[in-house]
């Protein structure tokens, strides 16, 4: 009997996957290893923190035993930026030492956020103190695991008494536009967004 793939909580044995997952969907939700020698420097960033700070709102897609896709975040984006200074970043820092000089390569430009969490606290975002990661594969998207990843952490928030969550997205990523509008995100408007585009809305509805 095959078994469907299926939304779960994390597992420490996932963590793997989560780094691959990331730079498989890093460029504008493309394979990003061409620009990335180290494949983890990604996920070093964007997801395992998460996994490791708040492993409790993590979950992943599981098919046939193994992760195919993720969400990830936090409830506390303020208490999460101390933690990543303070609990995680000292774990990667020799790894990927803070750039010195221009940033020449997207690999610059990465490790340079890496070693600036505090980069995540954005005025304009104050009312939304969630904020989240989601990606998938390519063959597991547009199968109604991208919502079902969603509802689980959205839940996951309510449970916990936060009111409503934010993101940050490529603006460039028009599909992934269209998904998050389809889930009811609306955009906050950011005095100097960058390359981004914020979208919020409430954990409840």
């Amino acid at each position: 009997m095959t078994t469907q793939p299926f939304v779960r909580p994390y597992r420490a044995q996932d963590r793997p996957a989560l780094y691959e997952i990331c730079v498989r969907t890093g460029e504008e939700g493309g394979d990003a290893r061409h620009l990335y020698p180290d494949h983890a420097l990604l996920g070093s960033v964007f997801a395992a923190p998460y996994a490791e700070l708040e492993p409790g709102l993590t979950f992943v897609v599981d098919d046939a035993g193994s992760a195919v896709g993720y969400v990830l975040g936090t409830a506390d984006t303020a208490g999460f930026v101390e933690r990543f200074h303070k609990e995680w970043l000292p774990t990667v820092a020799d790894r990927y030492p803070d750039p010195s000089g221009p940033l020449r390569t997207p690999a610059d430009q990465m490790t340079a956020l890496l070693h600036r969490p505090e980069r995540m606290l954005l005025p304009e975002l104050s009312a939304y103190p969630a904020h989240l990661h989601i990606d998938l594969l390519p063959g597991h998207q547009r199968s109604g695991f991208g919502r079902a990843l969603m509802t689980r952490f959205l839940a996951a928030l309510a449970e916990q008494g936060v009111p409503a969550v934010h993101l940050g997205m490529v603006t460039a990523n028009t599909p992934a536009r269209a998904f998050y509008d389809r889930l009811g995100f609306h955009e906050i408007p950011v005095a100097d967004p960058g390359p981004l585009t914020y979208l919020g809305r409430a954990t409840g509805g």
